[in-house]
């Protein structure tokens, strides 16, 4: 469910439109089949011409008990015509007492660098990456924005038509996503109000192995979802809610917390 909100929760950042300063922050809670699995956080600072997002996530519970888990993720960049430009992409993970971690340098929508620690090893059978693979993609902590055009509403079914191409530096794959209804949300405290809900579509493009059971079972999956809420005083909107259904239930990650907030006059951000 980490994943889901450091990668799959993920919108296109393109767009035009003022951006003013504000501070979103974010809890969510992530279950699966109605049982809790974790806690994650949420941080985006948006100042003028440059943002900064950061989340982070662990295990809770009878989870805990049987396999720990968290992960931190952040994104940096700047904001040139209303389009959000990445600059640097960061996530670290740790299970078992295991931890991959990824830093990945960007310019121009093309990926400048990037370290795997430990050095990463693609299986045989994958699809080789090549350079193509890292031009004008996005990563997955800026994609999870997104800018709207215009100067009236933010909450239109035009937020959700549209594809990406994300890397998050060992996978290349296609978003698509599709306009399915409004619906609102109340969380426990924060933002109360309607957000826009768009279908997900996934297509891996290179990095993966075809016959992987994974794989094939979220390129087919016709019925995830993601809820898009504005944060308030800017033309942006960020992901509330993301669900995929699994063989063993429906997966949720829920933001319990949707709190924007007047951005300080130096833009900084915590990880919690």
């Amino acid at each position: 469910m980490l994943a889901g909100l450091l990668a799959l929760a993920a919108i296109d950042a393109r767009g035009s439109g003022a951006f003013a300063q504000a501070r979103l922050e974010a809890r969510y809670a992530a279950s699966l089949a109605g049982i809790p699995l974790g806690k994650g956080t949420w941080f985006v600072d948006i100042s003028g011409n440059q943002y900064v997002a950061s989340a982070s996530g662990a295990t809770t519970g009878l989870v805990k008990v049987f396999t720990g888990g968290q992960g931190s993720g952040s994104a940096r960049g700047t904001i040139v015509s209303g389009n959000l430009v990445p600059a640097s992409y960061s996530v670290s993970v740790t299970t078992d007492k295991r931890t991959e971690e990824v830093q990945m340098t960007l310019g121009g929508g093309n990926v400048k660098d990037v370290v795997h620690t430990p050095e990463k090893k693609w299986p045989s059978r994958a699809i080789p990456l090549t350079e193509s693979h890292r031009r004008n993609v996005i990563d997955p902590m800026t994609a999870s924005l997104v800018s709207v055009r215009g100067n009236g509403d933010t909450l239109l079914a035009e937020a959700c038509n549209r594809n990406l191409a994300v890397f998050d530096g060992s996978l290349r794959y296609d978003l698509d996503f599709v306009f399915k209804r409004m619906d609102s949300v109340k969380p426990k405290l924060g933002y109360v109000g309607p957000v826009v809900v768009c279908a997900v579509y996934f297509s891996p493009v290179a990095g993966h192995v075809p016959e992987r059971a994974a794989i094939k079972y979220l390129t087919a999956l016709r019925d995830m979802e993601v809820w898009l809420a504005p944060v308030a005083g800017t033309r942006v909107l960020a992901p509330f809610r993301f669900s995929v259904p699994t063989p063993l239930g429906l997966g949720v990650l829920e933001a319990t917390e949707f709190n924007v907030r007047p951005l300080p006059s130096k833009a900084s951000i915590t990880v919690q």
